[in-house]
């Protein structure tokens, strides 16, 4: 893993959580091998430190990475996190005893697991975890380092720290004590936060707020890993410098697709609805159109049309039930007119009703009609028999 130079950042999937990443891993400008090794896994990140020269520190960070990859548990657990970085300590150690690198050979590491909005570290030696929040970067794991008890004791400042000749000393590490235990750091992170684990090849190189700043402003956590590892190179590039740089999306992917999950039932069920308002209104229309009745005029005879008169752009809604014998001009002139329009009723046994209020009124204007032509009949023929006398 020594030579492995960077992972493309590519958005990768866990029971639900959306991960995006971004890692690089560079021999620097002085040395001529790189002891650096890295594990980019997710949910597992980890930056692994060797010391110990040619054919020894590469050999223990490797080591280290190998069997903290093989036994880190599938989802953050500080104290299982934990077990393995011990197991792999205990590895390095068996390794320099069988002959395989050197004795004495050891390395740093800082592991990470980040599922969902969940965060555990395990961390021994000077290779550091930063987080961005909010636009603030803070370191969250403390130096094993002679630097960082001196700075805690208040014998020099950071800023003298970074020059002072024994700046590499550092107090743990894995494969010089059986019984080392790591740091642990459990931590709630939020989304839009951004997970930095380096190698002291970056942070003895580049000062913290110009990481801040690189942070915020690159995006796309491959180009600010890559970019992160060339300004260490810029300042002089004195160590191998390995860069990762997680994203935490939490689980705005299932909230997402949740989301979706519930926008289309929302547009399904008001659909639904819309349908059922639809439904519901042509049901009505259509009972109310088979209840109506109207009567109108069809070629001089009163008709009984069911439904309403009229028509919408081109559409009737009604239909003729029958024609009666009901002449229309034989009806008054104000009610004949009207039957052209139309004269709606409640329903078709109003409709009937009325009709048969036309007959009685037609029969009744014929019955008078020919009452008054007897008398009129009756008169003449009294005035005939008066003339007829007289002539007597």
């Amino acid at each position: 893993m020594a030579a492995e130079r960077s992972y493309k950042s590519t958005p990768r999937t866990r029971k639900g959580a959306l991960t995006s990443f971004g890692s690089r891993t560079d021999i620097g400008c002085l040395r001529d091998h790189n002891e650096d090794s890295l594990v980019v896994t997710p949910p597992l990140y980890a930056v692994a430190d060797g010391m110990g020269g040619h054919a020894a520190g590469e050999v223990a960070s490797e080591i280290a990475v190998r069997v903290l990859s093989e036994q880190a548990p599938a989802h953050p657990d500080g104290a299982e996190l934990g077990r393995a970085v011990e197991n792999a300590n205990r590895a390095v150690i068996q390794a320099a005893h069988e002959g395989r690198g050197r004795q004495g050979m050891g390395t740093t590491m800082t592991a990470a697991m980040l599922e969902g909005e969940r965060l555990v570290i395990a961390q021994v030696g000077d290779s550091r975890a930063y987080l961005l929040h909010q636009g603030k970067l803070q370191q969250l794991t403390r130096d094993h380092s002679l630097m960082a008890d001196m700075i805690e004791a208040g014998q020099l400042t950071a800023e003298e720290a970074r020059t002072h000749p024994q700046r590499s000393v550092i107090t743990r590490a894995l494969g010089s004590d059986v019984h080392l235990h790591p740091d642990i750091y459990e931590i709630n992170v939020e989304t839009g936060d951004r997970l930095l684990i380096c190698s002291d090849g970056l942070s003895g190189m580049v000062f913290d707020d110009e990481i801040e700043n690189t942070m915020r402003r690159i995006q796309d956590p491959q180009r600010c890993a890559s970019q992160l590892v060339n300004e260490a190179i810029a300042a002089g590039g004195h160590d191998n410098v390995t860069v990762i740089v997680v994203d935490v999306t939490g689980y705005a992917e299932v909230r997402r697709k949740k989301l979706a999950r519930k926008t289309k039932l929302s547009i399904a069920l008001v659909l639904v609805l819309f349908a059922a308002i639809i439904a519901g209104a042509v049901w009505g229309t259509q009972t109310y159109l088979n209840t109506t009745a109207y009567l109108a005029n069809d070629n001089g005879k009163v008709a009984i049309y069911r439904g309403v008169p009229g028509s919408v752009l081109g559409l009737t809604f009604s239909h003729l039930e029958k024609t009666t014998s009901v002449e229309v001009d034989q009806l008054q002139p104000g009610v004949a007119n009207r039957l052209n329009d139309g004269i709606r009723v409640d329903d078709m046994e109003a409709a009937e009703a009325l009709v048969k209020e036309y007959e009685d009124e037609i029969a009744q204007k014929n019955d008078n009609a020919a009452e008054g032509g007897e008398t009129q009949d009756n008169a003449k023929d009294g005035d005939d028999k008066d003339t007829q006398g007289g002539a007597a």
